[in-house]
Order: structure tokens, then sequence, then C-alpha cells
């Protein structure tokens, strides 16, 4: 088991993230192994393989993949990012300017771990590999990643917003339950079931956590130096996200509900049972992004929703009167809707 103790200063310096390049190797890793199988994940391999084979025969690409051995990861491919507002293009600029000795190490590290070809040897071997290697992911980003991005971030930065949202109310204990199974809170210690026997002192850094989709449904801790500590962790909802309403997606709104505030605007209300940006709500709802937005701003108009920024983005979230009229036992009847 491992075993993190946390400390006041270190809560204090604690906080949560959200990484593109870290979604992006670990998506790369997804597509590289077809015999792996992700339920949660498996709808999106399908849909981006084809573009992942206009890049997996780089060379670059192929080094990227070959410092992923089982069992670890070149922490200089997806370092840790400040916050929820770091962009693919500031992660990419870290790894090209990691310095070169810790590059090598971390190389060294994975390459002991995996045959490669002569091809990916020299190009690891190079003096300019961050730059190369860099510059690979970011083909990767623009062909196979950057497509779905939006959505993706939007699960990402709703999963932010629910636990930020406890942490502000309820404490640390709250915003991290049910952050994993494997993960417990108690007494100052962050406990991480079936991880190797150890003891970590945080000594003042604090702790980054940092919600994945490509994650799920593992988990991952980055402890070593120079790199800030974080625990990567299943971003919530990543089991329904490419789910089409016919699939299992979101129910339809309560008939007194539709008849009261009509079909579609009741459909957003009731989507946002969890803080949502206008782009997902549009992919969940199968609806234009500017019709969802104009009926967004009809519902906060009315007092029923309120929005909140999170980094770079707007999240929506049902306002107290919101709740009442969704939960509302009348709901069924129009007449006690009013």
């Amino acid at each position: 088991m491992l075993r993190i103790r946390v400390t006041g200063e270190d809560l204090a310096r604690s906080r949560f993230a959200i990484s593109p390049l870290w979604e992006l190797v670990k998506a790369l890793r997804l597509l590289a192994t077809p015999t792996r199988r992700d339920p949660a994940t498996d709808p999106w391999v399908a849909r981006a393989r084809q573009r992942f084979e206009q890049v997996s025969g780089n060379v670059g690409v192929q080094a990227v993949l070959a410092l992923q051995p089982p069992g670890y990861g070149a922490d200089f491919l997806s370092p840790v990012p400040r916050g929820v507002a770091d962009t693919i293009d500031d992660l990419l600029d870290a790894v090209r300017s990691c310095p070169t000795a810790q590059a090598r190490a971390e190389i060294s590290t994975a390459m002991a771990h995996r045959r490669a070809s002569e091809q990916v040897r020299e190009v690891l071997a190079r003096d300019d590999v961050t730059v190369l290697l860099a510059d690979a992911l970011a083909g990767c980003w623009d062909t196979v990643l950057a497509p779905d991005w939006p959505l993706l971030r939007a699960v990402l930065e709703r999963d932010v917003v629910h636990r930020a949202e406890r942490l502000v109310s309820r404490g640390w204990a709250s915003a991290l339950d049910d952050l994993h199974a494997r993960v417990r809170w108690a007494h100052g210690l962050i406990r991480v079931d079936r991880w190797r026997d150890q003891d970590v002192d945080l000594d003042g850094r604090g702790l980054l956590f940092v919600p994945s989709v490509f994650v799920w449904p593992g988990l991952a801790v980055t402890l070593d130096p120079p790199w800030p500590p974080a625990l990567v962790y299943p971003a919530r909802g990543v089991g329904a996200l490419w789910r089409s309403p016919d699939e299992g997606g979101p129910a339809g709104p309560p008939d007194a509900l539709a008849q009261l505030l009509g079909r579609t605007r009741a459909a957003v209300l009731t989507a946002l049972d969890q803080p949502a940006s206008t782009t997902q709500l549009a992919r969940v709802l199968r609806q234009s992004i500017g019709g969802v937005g104009d009926h967004l701003a009809v519902l906060g108009r009315a007092g029923l929703v309120d929005r909140a920024r999170s980094g770079r983005s707007v999240l929506y979230h049902r306002s107290p009167a919101g709740e009442a009229l969704v939960a509302a036992p009348g709901a069924a009847d129009p007449l006690h809707a009013r």
C-alpha cells in the first residue's frame, strides 16, 4: 500500500489540474495496444483508429510509444500541468525544455524494459531528442486528439468543478470521496491500495489531482523528483462519454417539465445533473451549440441555471430553483409545476 502523508501546508498547495498532453500520451498508448479492452474508451478507440494509422508510421511517434513500456511511462513526455488553464502548447514547450540529463535518465529506464528498432534508438540517442519527440506529439495532437478535445475537456472540467465545489463546502475528505475505489483519505494520509508498499512525505509541495478520460479504470501516481507530486484518476462520467441517447444516454425530461418549459429546454435543464459546458450538452442532446446556448440563456434569465468559469471554459449548473423544479414531486403534474 502507498501511504502519502499530507500536512496542512500540503493541503494549502494542493489543487486540481487538467493535462491535454497526459490525455494524448495515454490515448496513443491505448491505440497502439489493440488487444487492450476498456469498455469506457473502446468506442473512442474504434473511431480514432484510422486517425492514429495516419501518424503511427512516423519514427518519432514510434519513439514516443517505445518510452511507454508496461508499468512505466517516461514522465518528461507528459509534464505536470500548473492548473486547469494549461494548453497543449504550454506542455509541449515544457517537453522541449526538459533538461537533457533528466530525459536521458528516463529514456534509459524505459529502454531497459522494451525492445526497439534501430531507427527508434537513433532518434532517442539524438542531442535534440526532446524537441523531436515534442514535434511528434504535436503532430499526433492535431491528427488524433484535437478533433475530440472540446468534448474531452468538458468532461474533465466537469469533474474538477464537482470536486472543487465539494472542497469549498465540505473540505478535502469530501472532495476526494469516490475519487477511486483504491484511494482513501484518513487522518492526514492518502492511502492507495494495490500499490508497492511505500511511505511518502510531500514536504510541503502539495499534491496535484488530475482527472483523466484515458486512465480509466486505473490510476497513476507521479512522485519522483524533479516532477511535482501528482495523482491521476478517472474523471466522472467517462462511461457515458461516447454514448448517444438511444445507447443509454440521459433520459428525456418528465412530460410535465417539457410542457412547462418546452421539450428541448427541459432536456437541457434535466441534463445539468452535473456542471457541463455548452459543447458537452450539445453533443449529449444532439443539438447545435448555438441552439443549446440560446436555451441556457433563457434558463439563466429565469433563474433556473447558473454559470461559473473553469479555466478558459464556462460550465453551467442548475440553480437551487432549477434543482427544486426538476426534483419537485409535482413534476408529474403540470398544474403543480406552475
